[in-house]
């Protein structure tokens, strides 16, 4: 049987080796995890990983969340003690008694009542933690302001709600969807009013239920394909769909690209910079074109360029650019020069982006690629 001390005291030491602060070190060494997770081994609750614990209809709706990424935001976070922290994404619980270690004074809210009710058993006798039943979407706005808010669910859109009732100079952290992407934004609210991202990396979290839900994240193509498209973008799917069965000759690239490339790195600014690009993903993992993009879990997905007759797309085995449907050889030609640009610009990533946001229809405060939702404009450019 596995000793619950000594595995915290693995995870935590495997933190500190990722440059993990002290202060979040030591509330992880203080926190038990396997209490949060009571129906799950011990090796499993101090594995580095995403457990998930509530599954609806085939489909997790909530998780604990993989430490690592707790140990990042925590550390984007930047609680100090005494400061009224709001968390909308209860959980297990776990994230919520690791903020009240820090020194914070949480307020914690789930759409789940379930969750909520089983959150509280968990932190009985390790944390004091106010937890609310609603919707995140709309904050908690009695017991506000808040000199930090958190969301442990990925979020289409910054919600007014959130700023309204964030503290002067205050900071909102959420996993916020770019173009496809997830990345945790750390935003700091300046007094003009403007949120300016203080860190970006990038991460995946179940999305937000309830009126924050937003648009499906991704859409099916056809059997076993699903595309996820740029806000405003309407490429002809079904179209897309066939080319993807006419594969074409494969273009060679200068280096071999990580999926780490492919997802948030290159895939990223193509999906910020580049018209008619989309990301492919699919379960057809064992046949071709399947087998030639980025395998992501029980899938693999890449990104792909559209064009008149055709399209392109980043491929791993072997490394290149190959073109689909009788057009994709020119697409493919101006997919290489994309991927040039990008090595040129120095090959970056989500951690080398700044965003701004401000409410839609504001005006911007500087140059960037703008990317418009519901409730907000973000202007994205790159930090160095």
């Amino acid at each position: 049987m596995t000793d619950p001390v000594r595995a915290r005291a693995g995870l935590v030491e495997a933190l500190r080796a990722t440059g993990c602060g002290d202060a979040v070190l030591a509330a992880f060494a203080a926190v038990p995890r396997h209490r949060f997770l009571p129906d799950h081994p011990v090796a499993v609750a101090y594995a580095d990983d995403a457990v998930p614990t509530r599954i609806v209809d085939g489909a997790a709706t909530s998780s604990a969340s993989q430490p690592t990424m707790v140990a990042i935001m925590l550390d984007q976070l930047d609680v100090r003690p005494g400061q009224r922290v709001l968390e909308i994404g209860t959980g297990t619980g776990y994230n919520a008694a690791l903020l009240a270690h820090l020194g914070a004074r949480v307020t914690s809210i789930d759409i789940d009542e379930e969750l909520v009710a089983s959150a509280a058993d968990h932190l009985a006798g390790i944390a004091e933690v106010d937890l609310r039943v609603g919707d995140g979407a709309l904050g908690v706005p009695d017991a506000a302001p808040y000199d930090r808010i958190v969301l442990t669910v990925g979020s289409w859109d910054v919600r007014p709600e959130w700023v309204a009732q964030l503290a002067p100079g205050g900071r909102l952290l959420l996993p916020l969807t770019v173009r496809g992407s997830q990345l945790s934004v750390a935003f700091d609210l300046g007094p003009d009013g403007v949120l300016r991202s203080d860190s970006v990396v990038g991460c995946a979290f179940i999305r937000l239920r309830g009126l924050g839900a937003g648009p499906a994240a991704t859409e099916e193509i056809g059997p076993g394909w699903s595309a996820q498209v740029a806000e405003g973008a309407a490429p002809d799917l079904g179209l897309l769909a066939r080319h993807l069965t006419e594969p074409g000759d494969l273009l060679p690239i200068g280096e071999p690209l990580t999926g780490a490339d492919v997802w948030d790195g290159v895939g990223l600014w193509l999906m910020l910079t580049a018209p008619g690009t989309v990301r492919l993903l699919t379960d057809r993992a064992d046949a071709p074109p399947g087998s030639w993009f980025v395998p992501t879990g029980p899938g693999r997905s890449t990104v792909a360029l559209t064009g008149p007759g055709g399209c392109a797309a980043l491929v791993v085995d072997p490394p290149g650019v190959r073109g689909f449907g009788p057009g994709g050889a020119a697409v493919a030609r101006r997919l290489v020069g994309c991927l040039d640009g990008w090595v040129a610009a120095g090959r970056p990533h989500a951690s080398d982006l700044r965003i701004l946001a401000v409410p839609s229809g504001a005006d911007l405060p500087g140059p960037g690629v703008v990317v418009e939702k519901e409730h907000t404009r973000l202007i994205i450019t790159r930090a160095r």
